[in-house]
């Protein structure tokens, strides 16, 4: 399955895309926590979630400042 994530600044939008929806996600909030706007994750069917509401439809909870922040990953 394809999952792209768009983000945007003020004078520009960017995309990425991501083979897996934890992927997807894991940038998706990492934009969020660093300040971009209107961060959208786009499945392969069209349907958009932000970043929050696809965490709660995963986790069944809203995602905390910790889960927001990117973790170092061992080699």
């Amino acid at each position: 399955m394809s999952f792209t994530v768009n983000a945007g600044t003020a004078s520009q939008t960017y995309s990425w895309q991501h083979g897996s929806m934890l992927g997807a996600l894991e940038q998706g909030l990492s934009l969020m926590t660093a300040g971009l706007t209107d961060v959208r994750i786009v499945d392969s069917e069209g349907r958009s979630h932000s970043p929050a509401a696809l965490y709660q439809r995963l986790f069944g909870a809203q995602p905390t400042d910790d889960a927001a922040q990117p973790r170092a990953r061992a080699a």
